[in-house]
């Protein structure tokens, strides 16, 4: 069992969270019990995932997209309501970091997918893109079925350029709009979780591979590692759930 305050420092002691400028609040969202013995990590804090956190006797959630979005309704009511009524009813920490989870250099999500698809040397782009190389090379519908099979999510790829894929800049999440900093680096393929539609006539005009692997499907991974982390580090329980989610 540990304590909420030094499982909370140890995290912002890793991620850094202060140094980012972010879309939500990062860190204790939805305050629960003092002391943790059992951490349930997911992507989303869905109402699905809350559930099953019950179910399996949760202290702690941690997630990556969390609540409270700039932007968003500021009125506890409907959905948010019900979430945050369960929450606090079973005294339920919720846990959320979103920017400093996707850019983290062990435990980031952008660092984890490297290792899921086996790309060598990964290291920073610029901002949140990564860029490496290929274990070995493959067809662009090789690739395909590389990232289907890693990922278990079929991906949709646009776009045209080399017949032989070899390197490869990717950021995981929403990240369509980061293409550009592929096509400059000169990589054979970038890769991102969601797609827009001005994506397909850049990928195409400026002859590049480009895949849309799934917003959830490429981060269910940083979420994990920090997961993992902090069970090693505090010796409490840590399980996944993976709500599924086809976007």
């Amino acid at each position: 069992m540990a304590n909420r305050k030094e499982i909370l420092a140890k995290i912002t002691e890793w991620l850094e969270p202060e140094n980012f400028q972010d879309y939500a609040p990062n860190g204790l969202q939805v305050e629960g019990k003092e002391d943790v013995n059992t951490i349930i990590t997911g992507v989303t804090a869905s109402q699905a995932l809350l559930d099953e956190a019950i179910k399996r006797n949760a202290d702690m959630i941690l997630v990556h997209h969390g609540y409270f979005w700039k932007g968003e309704d500021q009125c506890i009511r409907g959905m948010k309501k019900n979430r945050i009524k369960q929450l606090l009813e079973n005294d339920i920490n919720l846990v959320a970091y979103h920017l400093p989870l996707d850019d983290h250099p062990e435990y980031g999500n952008n660092r984890q997918l490297a290792d899921v698809l086996e790309i060598q040397n990964p290291k920073p782009l610029g901002g949140l893109v990564w860029q490496g190389k290929l274990k070995e090379s493959m067809s662009p519908e090789k690739f395909g079925l590389h990232i289907a099979r890693a990922l278990h999510r079929n991906p949709l790829h646009v776009g045209e350029g080399k017949d032989t894929i070899e390197t490869v800049a990717w950021c995981t999440g929403a990240a369509q709009g980061f293409i550009n900093m592929a096509i400059e680096a000169d990589v054979d393929a970038y890769l991102s979780g969601e797609i827009s539609e001005p994506t397909t006539h850049t990928a195409r005009e400026c002859r590049i591979h480009y895949y849309a692997a799934g917003h959830h499907a490429t981060e269910r991974y940083g979420v994990q590692a920090l997961g993992e982390a902090l069970a090693k580090e505090f010796g409490v329980s840590h399980q996944f759930i993976d709500c599924d989610n086809p976007v």
